[in-house]
């Protein structure tokens, strides 16, 4: 028996060669996988830049009851810029409605304001309008305002939202951001960030299985 393995030695089994190489289509998903990974990345670092931060803020305003104490409209005209084309811009005037009310809370008077970007965009006005051409239109809208909280909404209790830390003299009527939209900054980018790793993992498992599946079919025939 040894003689007759020695006269014959055992063959040494040929190494089994398989493609690794990703055919186009699984080199497509792929590229889909990573792209869809960067935009997710990408838009979780822009919405979280430009709304998480601000929607953070608006939801540390603490509710409050208001109470319109006086409704009065300046003198002072205040510039806004309207757009009435792509290279059409001009100005107008608006007049500043200030409505002050007694916060609850603090026991103190505070300025109405609409919302938070209103009350970035003029610190002294209760409501800013939308600018227009006309500056008579904008005119109309303010004494329409000014006729509501002085007839209908004067000693009239509210809710209104502020901030102690941040502006004490200022309250809000509404927020302008809400859970919603601090849902919708997180969820959007991680479904895309997901939603790409989940196509690159299973075209890289898929293409493993086949490689394998290749590897065990040589094995049989070689």
């Amino acid at each position: 028996m040894n003689l007759f393995m020695h006269a014959y030695p055992r063959r040494p089994m040929a190494k089994i060669r398989v493609s690794y190489e990703y055919s186009e289509a699984e080199d497509k998903s792929i590229r889909l996988g990573l792209f869809l990974i960067a935009c997710g990345i990408l838009s979780l670092f822009i919405l979280c830049f430009c709304w998480l931060s601000p929607t953070l803020q608006s939801m540390r305003s603490k509710p409050a009851n208001c109470t319109v104490i006086s409704v009065s409209c300046l003198e002072e005209r205040f510039e806004c810029v309207f757009t009435c084309g792509a290279d059409c811009k001009g100005t107008s005037l608006y007049p500043c409605l200030q409505i002050f009310v007694n916060n609850s809370e603090s026991n103190s008077v505070a300025l109405l304001h609409y919302d938070e970007q209103q009350l970035v965009l003029n610190p002294k006005c209760s409501y800013v309008p939308k600018c227009e051409r006309d500056n008579q239109k904008m005119q109309q809208d303010i004494q329409r305002l000014e006729h509501y909280w002085s007839k209908e909404g004067k000693n009239q209790s509210f809710t209104c939202f502020f901030n102690p830390q941040r502006r004490p003299d200022d309250v809000l009527w509404q927020r302008s951001h809400d859970a919603s939209v601090l849902l919708h900054c997180v969820l959007w980018p991680m479904v895309s960030l997901l939603v790409g790793t989940l196509i690159v993992v299973l075209t890289v498992c898929a293409r493993s299985l086949a490689v394998r599946a290749e590897a065990i079919q040589k094995r049989k025939f070689s």
